[in-house]
């Protein structure tokens, strides 16, 4: 069955169109609902981050959702992390996140966690698309789902991102910058540092539904970086609106991305005889990240771009850890999903059981030059089958002379296809990116 509505990461799109609109969002809490019902299962959490667009969400899901006889549990802003934890720690049959993750606050999203804390599977969205097709049919007046707000859900969760460092980590006389990009993380992510021993300077911490990701967060980290030197920090912290992605900063001011701390915390975890096999991470990996891993002798495997394809492989190998360039870090040995918070706090305990500045840790991975071009368009489908972008494939793989790999890959949340090239010569990189690019552009005009 072809998805209709579910993208990589649930339903998503700019708010006021279609399908982000207040009368679908209301069907799909319904069709959700009625699905996850007739399953046995009675209670669903909601939560949100902080554009003011998830008011309206919110109140639309609670709404179909209680029509078609479940109880709901509202939790308010919070990362969604913590609503796949709580929902687990809930016993609730599925969490409900209302965020559109790293995109601006014009747009908005709807994902699903399953019971265990995973995105829900494959087959449930097909029947929950399956039913948005169906005439929504009310329950009994006497049988309509409850609501309550669950008002302790953000010290729950705090207190378990300290449980994954416990007795591992104090960040006594460390000065910590951390960047909460005016999203979900934003009364979390400080007190928890703070609690652990850190002196914290906060940037973007006052949310006003229109200024999440603006300028701030893991997609734009210059302020932070500014800030760490300027302050004399010891590091930055960068996540992004829903706090499932995390980017650091070192002491000097430079960008630390998933790759690298990828490699931190494989590497701490084969000196402390933690690593169950080896790490996953994707098809837009530096390669300069799996030759340090084959370095240290530590397994790498690539899965197509998105978390719930790096936690599938990770499944599919019994392996443990995984992530993107991006942030995306999964660590199951603490967390069922992409964490921003606790894969910092991991790699904090990384730095603290090595004895090492974050800038020295990431001496192991020399990253070979990438560039990579957003290619925007909303005529993706079927671009790069087409025999066009193929020769210009093949002869950008030509130019390359096998040092080097060319990627095209349409984005599961935008309207857009990146275009990746990857090589030893920076110069010759950007060149044959940029003309590879130009042909992608022309296809979809």
């Amino acid at each position: 069955m072809t998805r209709k509505y579910f993208g990589t990461d649930g339903v998503r799109g700019t708010v006021g169109q279609f399908p982000i609109t207040p009368d679908f969002v209301l069907k799909l809490g319904w069709a959700a609902g009625s699905v996850l019902a007739e399953r046995g299962q009675s209670k669903i959490l909601i939560g949100k981050d902080t554009r003011i667009s998830g008011y309206m969400f919110e109140s639309a899901l609670e709404a179909g959702i209680s029509a078609a006889g479940v109880d709901v549990l509202l939790l308010g802003p919070m990362p969604t992390p913590a609503i796949a934890y709580l929902t687990h720690t809930f016993h609730a049959q599925a969490g409900i996140v209302i965020s559109a993750s790293h995109n601006p606050y014009t747009d908005n999203g709807i994902k699903f966690f399953g019971a265990n804390g995973r995105k829900l599977p494959d087959s449930v969205e097909r029947d929950i698309e399956a039913r948005l097709d169906e005439k929504m049919e009310m329950a009994s007046a006497d049988s309509l789902g409850k609501v309550r707000r669950i008002v302790d859900a953000r010290g729950r969760y705090i207190e378990f991102c300290k449980s994954t460092v416990l007795g591992r980590l104090s960040l006594k006389g460390m000065k910590i910058v951390v960047d909460c990009a005016n999203g979900a993380a934003y009364h979390i992510a400080p007190d928890v540092l703070e609690e652990l021993g850190a002196e914290v300077i906060e940037l973007a911490t006052q949310p006003d539904g229109l200024n999440i990701n603006l300028d701030c967060g893991s997609t734009h980290p210059e302020r932070l970086q500014k800030t760490v030197v300027d302050t004399g920090a010891d590091l930055g912290i960068a996540l992004d609106g829903d706090a499932d992605r995390v980017l650091m900063v070192d002491d000097q001011g430079n960008l630390v991305d998933g790759d690298q701390l990828l490699y931190i915390l494989a590497l701490d975890r084969k000196l402390r005889g933690a690593l169950e096999g080896g790490a996953v991470g994707t098809l837009m990996s530096n390669f300069g990240l799996e030759l340090a891993l084959q370095r240290e002798g530590i397994p790498f495997a690539r899965a197509n771009v998105g978390d719930r394809y790096v936690i599938d492989m990770l499944d599919r190998n019994d392996w443990l850890l995984g992530g993107e360039a991006s942030g995306h870090i999964v660590c199951l040995d603490c967390t069922s999903t992409g964490d921003g918070v606790v894969s910092a706090l991991q790699v904090l305990a990384a730095l603290q059981q090595r004895g090492c500045s974050l800038r020295e840790a990431c001496a192991g991975v020399q990253k070979l030059p990438q560039t990579m071009i957003n290619v925007r368009g909303a005529r993706r489908d079927g671009v790069t089958e087409r025999d066009d972008v193929k020769r210009a494939i093949n002869a950008a793989e030509t130019r390359l002379a096998g040092k080097g790999r060319v990627l095209l890959r349409p984005s599961g949340t935008e309207p857009l296809i990146r275009v990746m090239v990857e090589g030893e010569d920076e110069a010759l990189v950007a060149q044959v990116c940029g003309d590879l690019a130009e042909t992608v552009q022309s296809a979809i005009a």
